[in-house]
């Protein structure tokens, strides 16, 4: 099926890359153990340089006595290491009551900035810095084995405004005053990465005539859809402070409709690397969280998730115990430490002072992640219903990395086939198209 604006194209792509700094060991449970969240963790340290102080822009960008031109270079990150390649970086305040602070670094196009795309890139988790997918997968820098930065050969940002935002609040340089300031569910994520994208609208005046794209991997399968519809809805709903023109969305390898992508048992029997006792266990596991998300019972749900597969707040999973691996990015690794100089560049006091986040933590995932305990009772919740409402009126592009085994090909092609959207019945029977 072609279409610019009904499309749900599933695009075989190389690996997903993800990074995991994961333990080993045995624990009270029958479980290996696992990793709280299998991205990299950053462990902060102290190298005695000044990490200057945070910038927090908003004041800045809704002060009309200051020339636009002024924040921008308030906010320019200056330094050697980064081989000329322009960009800014700095604090988005999202709610004044509970002091909700988003971090953001945007590359501006490397060709025709003014009227490039504009492309806002998001990491999954819940709770992994969207800083990861800009050293390690699409944007122009990248760290080589000595933590030293290079540019990269491929990267969006040659043809696109590329923006990569820590969310949500509380997600990696990103923070908030308050408890009540963490995100519950997508509505809230959705509010705030909406909040903030206006504000960088107002800070760089880019064209509309361009359009803007949503993009993420992994739980940014719900991250995606929740601005793009918060956006759609409120756009056409009301007269908002700033316009943003959305053009579309592209979700890779993204946990979106678990009622249809709890089907890990077959997938991994069919790898090999479970034999039919196992696959019996896993299928039993499934039919146990089906019945609770049908039920509306989404702490239930979780724990079944986690157990299975998950690992973040159990201490493990049975896929780790009878697979033995500690990765679940690449069924051709059991585990990966490639992400490790990444926390040791973030947490320099050179680099915090360049991207004018001062001595602000960058939130551990080692310790409590409290980004995905208060999005606990969302992560086995469906925006489907989101999905296919965008469909209706946006370019929608999903894509699958072959080697993934958290949102495994099969996995999201299962949901895809049980989504009612304009087109839905051509799309379950259009030809594969290299």
């Amino acid at each position: 099926m072609k279409s610019a604006t009904h499309c749900a194209v599933l695009i075989i792509v190389a690996l997903i890359a993800a990074s995991s700094a994961a333990g080993g060991g045995e624990q009270e449970r029958p479980y290996r153990r696992s990793f709280i969240n299998p991205y990299p963790r950053y462990k902060f340290f102290d190298d005695g340089v000044d990490p200057g102080e945070p910038l927090f822009l908003t004041p800045l960008i809704h002060n009309a006595s200051i020339p636009k031109e002024d924040v921008q270079k308030l906010a320019r990150v200056v330094g050697s290491q980064y081989h000329g390649v322009e960009s800014y970086s700095g604090y988005l305040t999202v709610d004044k009551g509970f002091n909700s602070n988003m971090f953001f670094w945007y590359f501006p196009a490397e060709q025709d900035a003014v009227y490039a795309p504009v492309v806002l890139w998001l990491q999954g988790g819940p709770g992994a810095s969207s800083l990861f997918g800009l050293f390690t997968e699409n944007g122009p820098l990248e760290l080589d084995a000595h933590s030293k930065l290079q540019k990269r050969n491929y990267t969006w940002s040659k043809t696109h405004n590329l923006i990569y935002i820590d969310n949500p609040v509380g997600t990696g340089f990103s923070f908030t005053d308050k408890d009540e300031g963490y995100a519950k569910n997508e509505k809230d994520v959705g509010r705030n990465l909406h909040e903030a994208v206006m504000q960088l609208y107002e800070l760089f005046e880019w064209s509309n005539s361009s359009g803007f794209w949503v993009t993420g991997e992994s739980y940014a399968g719900k991250y995606v859809p929740a601005l793009a519809y918060h956006i759609h809805q409120v756009q056409n709903a009301i007269e908002t402070r700033v316009y943003v023109p959305l053009k579309g969305v592209a979700i890779g390898n993204g946990l979106s409709d678990p009622l249809h992508q709890l089907k890990y048992g077959d997938y991994l029997y069919q790898l090999g690397l479970i034999d039919d006792n196992g696959l019996q266990s896993f299928h039993a596991a499934e039919d146990k969280g089906a019945t609770c998300i049908k039920n509306h019972d989404m702490e239930c749900a979780f724990n079944v998730f986690d157990s299975l597969i998950n690992g973040d707040l159990t201490n493990g999973s049975l896929f780790s115990n009878l697979t033995g691996f500690n990765w679940y990015y690449n069924y051709l690794k059991t585990h990966d430490n490639s992400g490790e100089n990444l926390g040791k560049f973030l947490q320099a006091g050179e680099t915090r002072r360049s991207i004018h986040v001062g001595n602000k933590p960058f939130h551990d995932l080692d310790k409590e992640n409290k980004v995905e305990l208060h999005l606990k009772h969302d992560v086995m919740d469906s925006v489907a219903p989101w999905i296919a409402e965008l469909l209706a009126h946006y370019t929608v592009c999903i894509y699958s990395g072959q080697l993934d085994i958290i949102v495994a090909y099969p996995l999201t092609r299962n949901y895809l086939n049980h989504l009612k959207f304009p087109g839905s019945d051509r799309y379950k029977v259009a030809p594969r198209e290299i």
